[in-house]
């Protein structure tokens, strides 16, 4: 699934004409990498979610056969945030594992080997981690020498004298069905925010993969303008590009 339905209110005034999953980037709207990135992985039946301008991103994407993928469209009337989403398109997520990422970032993580952690570790949730100067700014979040979270935004507390390493969520994740059960219908929530740290806290196991690849998010201009420089320069190379 990526998650597109978000409204780039830090991208405006662009972003009040274009939906924020076809913002430009290097000559291709940003959605298209996540889409490249997902068929060059063998993942080729993909959701995405819809509301802002929504139907400026179903008329570029069509039924994703252009991309060499099939794509189902979850329509939002009102949005609902992460968890909120991928909770609307559960009837069409429930069949299995499946990967979650965000429709803004263009990252060259490595999907498979975050798959193969996840079945491995036979876990409810594993996400893709990473360092920043400004971790914190995000919420951190803590594990431990295995790999396995032990702390989610500081739920639960973190104990005086841990070990435990602090990263930052990259925004990628692979997640079990039973997360549904956790996940409330008919509201906007977020994931991290409510059900990572409620399984977190319950004892279920998550786990996080830290990445210190390229990872660029389109999230402000500033954002935008050093994505572009990078990837037009060749300063930044994809290897999933054709």
């Amino acid at each position: 699934m990526i998650l597109a339905a978000g409204l780039g209110t830090r991208l405006r005034p662009l972003t009040n004409r274009i939906p924020k999953p076809l913002v430009p980037v290097a000559g291709r709207p940003v959605i298209e990498y996540a889409l490249l990135q997902l068929r060059a992985a063998d993942i080729r039946d993909i959701i995405v979610n819809l509301h802002h301008l929504g139907d400026r991103v179903r008329e570029r994407l069509g039924d994703g056969s252009a991309y060499g993928v099939r794509i189902r469209y979850s329509v939002e009337e009102t949005i609902l945030d992460t968890g909120g989403g991928i909770k609307k398109a559960e009837a069409l997520l429930r069949d299995g594992p499946f990967i979650v990422l965000n429709g803004d970032t263009i990252t060259e993580a490595p999907l498979r080997a975050l798959i193969a952690r996840h079945e491995a570790g036979r876990a409810m949730a594993t996400m893709l981690l990473r360092t920043a100067p400004d971790a914190d700014r995000y919420g951190l979040i803590h594990i431990d020498d295995g790999g396995r979270v032990q702390s989610f935004l500081g739920r639960p507390p973190i104990p005086p004298g841990s070990a435990w390493q602090p990263y930052m969520f990259a925004g990628l994740h692979v997640l079990d069905p039973r997360i549904f059960d956790l996940m409330p219908a008919g509201r906007p929530f977020g994931i991290t925010r409510e059900t990572y740290p409620l399984m977190v806290e319950r004892g279920d196991t998550v786990l996080g993969m830290p990445f210190d690849g390229l990872w660029l998010t389109i999230d402000t201009p500033e954002a935008l303008a050093r994505a572009e420089a990078q990837l037009s320069s060749g300063q930044a190379i994809l290897s999933y590009l054709p």
